[in-house]
């Protein structure tokens, strides 16, 4: 394995509108990853496995949920701390980053925004050190983009719930100790319950044969009968907002990620520029070259301006759920375009593995979809400018 020589393109001298905090955690989050993620990852890709001994080290970087308050385990940190924090684990894999994410605004926020003390006195302080790692059950095999209608439910047994049904597409599923699951309860209330590993009926098959998200463990949920107790329910929100509040924070956080990624491949392709050969000088001193990496750079610039603004807008409890669609939508199509281009650049030598471009590429490739689509976030933002919902 090569070493990690990656610099960070920082090309309007963002680092001005960074705290000494937020440069902090990023540093130390960015060394984390070339130390212990750089060197394995592409054999764990290949391998189509999640290297669970990095669980610690992300708990100890504070990638479990770094906005939880330091009282139930969290870092206590801000927005634009998390978003630093899933850009940097995302250069280094979109799986890893996937990872944290669910784990952080996925299982962390809706316990600590909906959950009762209790909950999040038992369940938070183990999620945030990795002793506890957890899943969230939204996508059922018939619904994706339409989460609202799930037919997952739940029934009043008096002294418990009985849970029945499927979510698949899970990421972290196939180890997870906890799910927090949406399903809808005898009058069609969509409510979020915590299930437990262990408990008689619940199943997590992994999910094989990947081309995608490779380092990442995937599965489904399979409730069958599943007695539930009440003290499980989340109780201070319930409906479709509900789930929608999380994928908010988690969609926050992959507009981040992204760039993290095309930042990786940004960085690899110059590189190659300079030091690649042909016709008696480098590749990176021929116009079509040149372009290429132009537009990458000025590409990541603008989505680094987007991310900071709607970390400043998250921070201040003023970024509307349209503002984090657009943010992810572009930059994660933005991350795309560059990992093609970047890939061309290295020519053959961009599919190997020697490389992280081709890996990024395929991540990517469930990134522009999963948590919303690319074409479900475009409607998003025209029903947000229009005031028409095209979505049916």
């Amino acid at each position: 394995m090569k070493p990690d020589l990656f610099q960070a393109p920082d090309y309007y001298n963002l680092d001005e509108l960074l705290t000494d905090e937020h440069k902090m955690v990023r540093d130390a989050a960015r060394e984390w990853v070339k130390r212990e993620v750089s060197p394995i990852i592409e054999d764990y890709a290949q391998k189509a496995e999640f290297p669970k001994q990095i669980i610690k080290g992300l708990a100890d970087i504070g990638a479990f949920g770094p906005y939880i308050p330091e009282q139930y385990g969290g870092a206590g940190l801000d927005q634009i701390s998390y978003g630093l924090i899933m850009q940097e684990i995302e250069r280094g894999d979109s799986g890893v980053r996937s990872t944290a994410s669910v784990q952080s605004s996925l299982v962390m926020y809706p316990i600590w925004k909906y959950g009762s003390e209790e909950q999040r006195v038992k369940y938070l302080p183990k999620l945030a050190s990795g002793e506890f790692m957890g899943c969230f059950g939204l996508t059922e095999p018939d619904h994706g983009s339409n989460p609202g209608g799930m037919i997952t439910n739940f029934k009043d047994k008096g002294d418990h719930y009985l849970l029945n049904g499927a979510k698949m597409w899970i990421s972290n599923a196939p180890f997870a100790d906890i799910a927090v699951v949406w399903a809808k309860d005898e009058s069609g209330r969509i409510h979020g319950l915590i299930v437990e590993r262990g408990m008689e009926g619940f199943t997590t098959p992994e999910t094989h044969n990947k081309w995608s998200l490779r380092a990442s463990a995937t599965g489904e949920l399979i409730f069958d009968n599943v007695k539930v107790p009440k003290e499980n329910l989340l109780p201070n929100k319930s409906g479709l907002g509900a789930p929608l509040g999380c994928l908010d924070s988690a969609r926050y956080g992959i507009a981040w990620g992204a760039i993290g990624a095309a930042m990786d491949c940004y960085d690899t392709a110059l590189r190659y520029s300079k030091e690649r050969i042909q016709f008696d000088k480098p590749i990176g001193a021929t116009q079509l070259q040149q372009k290429k990496l132009a537009e990458m750079i000025t590409e990541i610039t603008k989505a680094q301006l987007l991310t900071w603004r709607l970390g400043v807008l998250r921070n201040e409890g003023k970024a509307t759920t349209a503002q984090i669609s657009m943010a992810k939508r572009n930059n994660v199509d933005m991350a795309l375009t560059i990992a093609r281009d970047a890939r061309q650049m290295l020519g053959g030598m961009g599919i190997t593995g020697e490389y992280s471009i081709m890996r990024h590429m395929m991540n990517l490739e469930s990134v522009v979809t999963y948590e919303g689509t690319h074409d479900i976030h475009l409607l998003i933002t025209g029903m947000d400018v229009t005031g028409f919902a095209a979505f049916k």
